[in-house]
């Protein structure tokens, strides 16, 4: 008897091994993937600007990186809900500090390590999350800074216009090859609904730039159809368990790590368990 549907991610003509430059950008999900990759060895740079969701954002501070031009104080942002923290629009909260000198000095120096990690990089991993974007002043914004919710207009790209933005990515960074996933992190605030029709057009999207160079890998498709049980989320049944999480890494080294090198991955991620380990006395 077949009890579950099996998801076979097959094997990436993109591949990753210990001798490649790698970059990850994206949602909660390449988080994920990109703190494993780190702990089992690879050369990985993930999320210099912390977590992003949608492919404009993603697609802004690609272009950071490519200029590597400094943040200045005037894109500081004062966060609001009375944080007393200054951040910018185009970093995560965990980059907020007390004063902006702070800030500045903190986002500068991870850029400019960044920016030279992305222009040396040939691998490059996009985990994308929703289609929704929030825009102040015409401008996409990576995070609303708890700030008042009238100063964004907030709008979902269209398949179109995703695709045409993935497209730029790939198309202006001949050098690099990519793989693409869709986070499977439901983003339920809209409802179910609205949820699934972005991922599809995430999906549909990502399809449209497939190519040599360019592979997709099915994380989304492992947690909806191939562990499509709740135990297998964490307490908010949004983001995947941690041991959902493991399922498809271990599936993504299948899928995109060459046979030769698998072994070293478990050297190295003994090695890193080692390292945590605090004595209790």
């Amino acid at each position: 008897m077949k009890l579950f549907t099996r998801v076979e991610p097959g094997t990436s003509s993109v591949r990753i091994s210990f001798e490649d430059n790698v970059f990850v950008l994206g949602s909660c999900f390449a988080d994920s993937v990109g703190s494993r990759m780190r702990n089992a060895g690879f050369n990985v740079c993930v999320n210099p600007f912390g977590t992003l969701y949608n492919p404009l954002s993603i697609a802004k501070s690609i272009k950071r990186l490519d200029s590597g031009k400094p943040f200045t104080e005037d894109e500081c942002v004062e966060m609001g809900a009375g944080a007393g923290l200054v951040c910018s629009f185009s970093h995560h909260t965990s980059f907020a500090r007390a004063e902006a000198a702070d800030f500045l000095e903190g986002a500068n120096v991870i850029l400019k390590e960044a920016s030279l990690k992305w222009k040396s990089c040939n691998k490059v991993i996009i985990s994308l999350g929703t289609v929704w974007c929030y825009f102040r002043d015409g401008e996409v914004v990576s995070n609303c800074l708890k700030r008042q919710q009238a100063e964004f207009e907030r709008k979902a790209l269209s398949l179109e216009r995703t695709a045409a933005v993935l497209r730029e990515i790939t198309e202006s960074n001949p050098g690099k090859e990519f793989i693409f996933t869709v986070s499977p992190i439901r983003h339920l605030a809209d409802g179910a609904h609205a949820n699934q029709l972005s991922k599809a057009t995430l999906l549909l999207a990502v399809e449209e730039v497939l190519g040599p160079g360019r592979e997709y890998f099915p994380a989304y498709e492992i947690l909806m159809d191939e562990l499509r049980d709740y135990r297998f989320y964490a307490e908010d049944l949004a983001h995947p368990s941690h041991a959902a999480e493991e399922y498809i890494w271990e599936n993504f080294i299948s899928f995109a790590v060459p046979e030769d090198q698998k072994g070293r991955i478990e050297e190295y991620l003994k090695a890193w368990r080692r390292s945590q380990h605090r004595p209790m006395h």
